[in-house]
């Protein structure tokens, strides 16, 4: 264990001031940092209520010696670095010393450590500050550290604490990029008595990457390593199709330490340039090596920010790296339209019989191919059934040897089955018609009162000449052509349509759930907002590990990519936790019909054409789009023929 130094005042004073203790994720931080500056490989992890009363934290490094563990909870107090110059070349994630202390005056602490050269543990308790015990513990090499009652002395800051599972979803953020940023050192996570992440510690990143961000993350990344001018940077990046709606699965690590860095950002995304969507961002897990003497971390209260001495060699190695990652490792996209068949349970049919049913699957294909009558509305089941006709039966013959009698559609009697012993059958019975009953005298109905309908304007008469662009409809309507950009009508009208819909918008049960991947904040917000979800449309659960799974969508998305979807919405609420309910639904009503409405480029009939202009114009307050662009714009005769020169 190294001599632990209380820092003079000078150089204390040369240290950005240290991150101040505002909720468990930040104790859990600190503590898990300092365990790997201790050299420890396995560290254990367990929280209650969200770390708000009980965290406690094993691990297998150095421990503290007894003559030290006074000195720890001291501020400014620290065996990291002892010089000023220490300050240029900064190795360790800690160098502040000022956790313990911060630690220690708003919560209980309670310590049990071993040095490498120590018989017997020390067992040290300390609260508010203010020292409790200090006694012999037998315990292994290493330390475990338990923090109980968080700001149990300072109830102003308590109250500004989150719920239980954000806080504890705050924590599992942290744990996942420690576990990212070292995976040589195996993390166990016990939240609320439940194991939910365990590491191996086997050093292989792509290892680390399947335990905590999940198969279908890890299934979509490319390896890399590239180093340039004395920058080396490796890890994983995703393929361009499988680029997310936002930059919330972008990791950077810069000496094993998690960082935010915009230089790096900039970079990774240059070089996905001309190969990915707009409005789509890759997703990265990148490790950056460069000599502490080239980066100052002494910037940022939580140390994610860092200044480097020369931000155009970061920028190189990221591009070059990600640049040829993609050139070496991308591949075609590949398509299966296999469909899986239960042969258990479907009989091979004969060779006569084999051209006949692939004949029929086809014609089934054929009709499943056909465009929905109107694409701006999606029926629901129940309306479905109002529509469809019952078809006219035909008449029911029976035949039981004896007799033959015919029942015609409109005398169609209930039929009940009848055993019968003699000949061993199942014969139809037909029950009688009941006594017609007497007719009760008639009863003088209440008048109704007549329903006041809005009256709108009558709409002058039109005539649609086509589509231009496969974009824009055109329509003659008196002495004007008026020219309708379809997506953004489209969209206006769905947007409209739900949001006037306050008993919930129309929804469909999906056949297969969809499992969807999020961040820890992104899945953190999700489940703070499932209600508000619900009243969208989308039924969402918690599917636990940073993963929530879909089970029922709104009708028009159905067709959507949903896990793409679930993904901007989670973005967007992590951004804006802060504003009102009802903008946040507004928000989500606008992407469900930005995503719903029909595309520019997309093929459009004749009759489609003629129903969408109908209900368009039957609605004048339709005039803008949710983004704020115009849905029509009209062109007058007068400024035709006056470009043409006829006036």
């Amino acid at each position: 264990m190294p001599q632990i130094n209380i820092l003079p005042k000078h150089i204390a004073e040369l240290i950005a001031a240290g991150e101040v203790v505002e909720r468990p994720a930040s104790i859990v931080k600190e503590i898990m940092e300092n365990a790997i500056d201790a050299g420890a490989d396995k560290i254990t992890l367990e929280i209650k209520r969200g770390g708000i009363t009980y965290i406690r934290i094993t691990d297998n490094g150095c421990g503290i010696d007894r003559d030290n563990i006074r000195k720890a909870f001291i501020s400014h107090a620290t065996s990291k670095i002892s010089t000023a110059d220490d300050l240029n070349a900064i190795c360790t994630l800690g160098f502040r010393g000022e956790a313990l202390a911060s630690i220690a005056a708003v919560s209980r602490v309670e310590v049990m450590t071993r040095g490498e050269n120590e018989d017997v543990g020390t067992r040290y308790c300390i609260e508010g500050g203010e020292e409790t015990v200090l006694d012999d513990a037998g315990c292994p090499k290493g330390t475990t550290l338990i923090v109980r009652d968080l700001f149990y002395n300072t109830p102003a800051r308590m109250k500004f604490l989150k719920k239980d599972v954000s806080e504890g979803n705050a924590v599992a953020a942290v744990v996942d990029r420690i576990a990212l940023s070292h995976p040589e050192v195996s993390v166990r996570f016990i939240r609320d008595s439940k194991d939910v992440l365990f590491t191996s510690g086997d050093g292989k990143l792509d290892s680390a990457i399947y335990k905590v961000l999940g198969k279908d993350f890890a299934s979509t990344l490319i390896p890399c390593d590239y180093e340039l001018e004395g920058v080396r940077v490796s890890g994983y990046i995703s393929k361009p199709f499988n680029a997310r709606p936002n930059r919330m699965m972008q990791y950077f690590f810069l000496n094993d330490r998690f960082i935010k860095t915009r230089t790096g950002m900039v970079a990774l995304e240059e070089a996905y340039k001309n190969s990915i969507m707009v409005g789509k961002f890759p997703a990265c897990v990148l490790k950056i090596q460069i000599a502490p003497g080239a980066v100052d971390v002494n910037v940022h209260p939580a140390k994610t920010e860092v200044r480097f001495a020369n931000e155009k060699m970061i920028f190189n190695a990221v591009y070059y790296c990600a640049k040829s990652a993609l050139q070496q490792g991308d591949t075609r996209v590949q398509a299966s339209f296999q469909q899986k068949v239960n042969r258990q349970f479907m009989p091979r049919p004969a060779e006569g019989k084999q051209i006949k049913i692939y004949e029929q699957q086809l014609e089934q294909i054929k009709k499943e191919a056909q465009p929905k009558q109107d694409f701006w509305t999606n029926t629901t089941s129940t309306e479905f059934r109002k529509t469809v006709e019952t078809p006219k039966s035909e008449p029911i013959v029976f035949n039981d040897n004896n007799s033959k009698f015919e029942i015609e559609k409109d005398e169609t009697p209930d039929l009940i089955p009848c055993f019968n012993p003699t000949t061993q059958e199942i014969s139809p019975v037909v029950q009688t018609k009941p006594e017609p009953v007497a007719e009760q005298p008639s009863i003088e109905p209440e008048p109704i009162q007549p329903i006041v309908e809005e009256v709108r304007p009558e709409v002058e008469p039109y005539r649609v000449i086509g589509e231009a662009f496969k974009t824009y409809i055109l329509v003659e309507q008196g002495k004007k052509l008026l020219i309708i950009d379809k997506h953004a009508a489209h969209e206006r009208m769905l947007f409209e349509k739900f949001k006037a819909n306050r008993d919930g918008i129309e929804t469909q049960m999906l056949l297969a759930p969809v499992t969807v991947t999020l961040s820890k904040e992104e899945y953190s917000a999700v489940l703070d907002n499932l209600d508000l979800l619900e009243k969208a449309g989308y039924h969402v659960e918690d599917f636990g590990g940073g993963m929530v799974i879909v089970n029922e969508c709104p009708t028009a998305v159905a067709d959507a990519d949903l896990a793409e979807v679930i993904m901007e919405l989670a973005g967007y609420l992590v951004s804006s936790q802060k504003e009102l309910v009802p903008e946040k639904l507004d928000w989500i009503y606008h992407s469900t019909a930005c995503r719903a409405a029909i595309k520019a480029g997309d093929r459009t009939t004749d009759y489609e054409l003629n129903k969408f202009v109908e209900s368009l114009l039957n609605n004048p307050d339709i005039r803008y789009c949710p983004h704020g662009r115009p849905v029509l714009i009209e062109m007058s005769r007068y400024e035709i023929e006056k470009n043409f020169g006829r006036v």
